[in-house]
């Protein structure tokens, strides 16, 4: 009768299933763990090993609360789905960290100074290099479509260049190589110019292949009503092609965010480097890592949502239209 009159299709009972089905799972690795290690432990002191058989009801319990969660979170609204997904996955994660035994009081004192230094460093030498490579870009994607051999000549052997070479062997190259003929440059400034040189030749078929994909329509109609190539271009054509520029250039942003860790090799003081020197002072390295990898995730997230909403302002028009 308590089954009858238990309601399955109650949103509490929806929402509440799946965490409890998690803090089950927890329990029961917790469970497991000190049953194996203690209660099981024979009496010459060494664990009992569950052998086969074990791992194989284990993987079949595992696989079976993985299945249960997905058919329930398969039953709730449209809205509650992705962010449950996401707790749960969290949550996942946070035991895994939590089972490393780290030092939270050495995290809390650092994290501070992490993002401060590191993060600030991280977020302004990705930006400024974003600028410089779109512009960069912009140019090569023009030479690429030139008719004029020069012009196409230069980026082209450009592209294939800088798309050929490690970032980190341009790093090496613009900061140790300038200097040989007569330009010394600093570390921040040649861990900009290697991003931007870099990331400015994927871009530029980007850039390209986001020109290419407007109608040839608007720019004939353009033509039509008398206005010059220039006009045309940056007043009609590149508006345009901003809505299949963007994602890519997007995504790219944030390889470059992550990608800015290897000018840590040059000195420069970015999140990277920071969180290695600052755990290497008190053999704290996982600590300081896991922190970082936090920092670059949240940093991740919030260009991701800035992203999307530059997508949904150059998607209004074909919004509008279908």
């Amino acid at each position: 009768m308590v089954i009858r009159n238990f309601n399955l299709s109650s949103p509490w009972f929806r929402v509440a299933l799946p965490s409890v089905i998690l803090v089950a799972f927890f329990a029961w690795l917790d469970l497991r763990k000190s049953l194996m290690g203690e209660l099981l432990r024979p009496a010459i002191g060494e664990p009992v090993d569950s052998g086969l058989h074990g791992r194989i009801a284990i993987a079949i319990v595992i696989v079976a609360i993985l299945a249960v969660n997905v058919m329930v979170v398969n039953r709730l609204p449209k809205a509650m789905r992705i962010p449950l997904v996401w707790a749960e996955l969290l949550l996942l994660f946070l035991y895994f960290f939590w089972t490393f035994d780290l030092d939270y009081a050495f995290i809390r004192k650092k994290i501070g100074f992490l993002i401060a230094q590191g993060a600030f460093t991280t977020i302004y030498i990705s930006m400024i290099s974003i600028a410089i490579a779109s512009v960069i870009a912009l140019a090569a994607a023009l030479g690429k479509l030139s008719k004029n051999p020069v012009f196409y000549g230069i980026s082209s052997f450009y592209i294939s260049f800088f798309r050929g070479l490690p970032l980190l062997m341009q790093i090496y190259l613009i900061y140790l190589g300038l200097p040989q003929i007569g330009f010394v440059i600093d570390p921040v400034p040649a861990g900009i110019t290697a991003l931007a040189v870099c990331y400015g030749a994927y871009m530029a078929e980007i850039f390209r292949a986001g020109i290419l994909g407007v109608p040839k329509g608007q720019q004939e109609a353009a033509y039509a009503l008398g206005l010059t190539p220039n006009v045309t271009f940056f007043k009609v054509v590149f508006p345009q092609a901003m809505r299949l520029i963007i994602p890519p250039t997007g995504n790219q942003f944030i390889a470059m965010l992550k990608d800015s860790s290897l000018v840590s090799v040059v000195g420069v003081w970015e999140l990277t480097f920071l969180a290695r020197t600052q755990g290497k002072s008190e053999f704290k390295h996982i600590e300081m890592l896991i922190t970082a990898a936090l920092v670059y995730w949240v940093m991740s997230i919030c260009f991701e949502l800035v992203q999307a909403r530059i997508e949904r302002h150059y998607g209004k028009g074909i919004d509008r239209a279908h």
